[in-house]
């Protein structure tokens, strides 16, 4: 007995593009293809996603679980790293807290914070208002989910996204084209570390690559690999959504 995407989502109640997103990554392969290249699931691959998604219910992110189903990490471990990471967001709430007290106490009168008293708490980065403002509750999620993680698993996700710039500066530097399989190839790994933030559908991921070259800021980040990289990710990502996404 054999599954289409379609059924397989409508089961588990995910999207197609997660399937798709799952494959692509490696984390559920289909069992096979159908016609006219339809992923095709068999009761193996379902056992497995309910498994994916299950410990994605418990919080883990996809690396994590990739690694406990494919044997690379014990399930419990993974669960105690994200234990930790829960941990440490809740002792930056509860100085955000602390934070917000004080500043009650302050503006009914009570004794004045130091100047540096007033951001204790906050883990925000230098464009986080600014994300809110443009963004609304998407940014905050993603503030949130990023103010969890340690400096490890922080500096992990960073040198994670250099390493694909890298990869796409190596592909436009031999000048291949944005739609060539090996460049659609970074990009889907470019898509993925996104969604260690947040969610992009396909106007949201074209529309994060036009922001990689309106915005000056994320312009001269990007092309600080290699010149011209922004403005090449951009029309590479866009043809990666309007390929895979929905």
């Amino acid at each position: 007995m054999r599954w289409s995407t379609a059924e397989v989502a409508r089961m588990a109640r995910v999207s197609s593009r997660t399937l798709r997103h799952y494959d692509h990554t490696g984390l559920l392969r289909p069992a096979g293809t159908g016609h006219g290249g339809v992923r095709l699931y068999g009761r193996p691959e379902l056992r497995r996603l309910q498994h994916i998604l299950l410990l994605r219910e418990l919080g883990l992110g996809l690396p994590d679980i990739g690694a406990v189903l494919d044997g690379g990490t014990d399930e419990t471990a993974a669960l105690r790293r994200h234990h930790a990471r829960l941990l440490s967001e809740s002792r930056r709430l509860r100085r955000l807290a602390a934070t917000v007290a004080r500043t009650i106490e302050e503006r009914e009168g009570g004794e004045e914070m130091a100047a540096e008293e007033l951001f204790e708490g906050f883990g925000d980065g230098p464009y986080a208002a600014e994300a809110r403002e443009r963004w609304g509750d998407t940014a905050a999620r993603s503030q949130r989910t990023v103010a969890g993680w340690d400096a490890d698993h922080r500096q992990a996700v960073m040198a994670e996204g250099a390493d694909v710039n890298a990869q796409v500066a190596e592909l436009m530097r031999a000048g291949t084209p944005v739609g060539d399989a090996a460049v659609q190839e970074a990009v889907a790994r470019h898509h993925a570390w996104v969604r260690r933030f947040w969610e992009p559908d396909r106007q949201a991921y074209i529309g994060l690559g036009e922001l990689y070259v309106d915005d000056p800021r994320f312009t001269a980040s990007i092309d600080r690999t290699a010149p011209g990289l922004a403005v090449f990710l951009r029309d590479a990502m866009r043809v990666y959504a309007e390929r895979e996404l929905d």
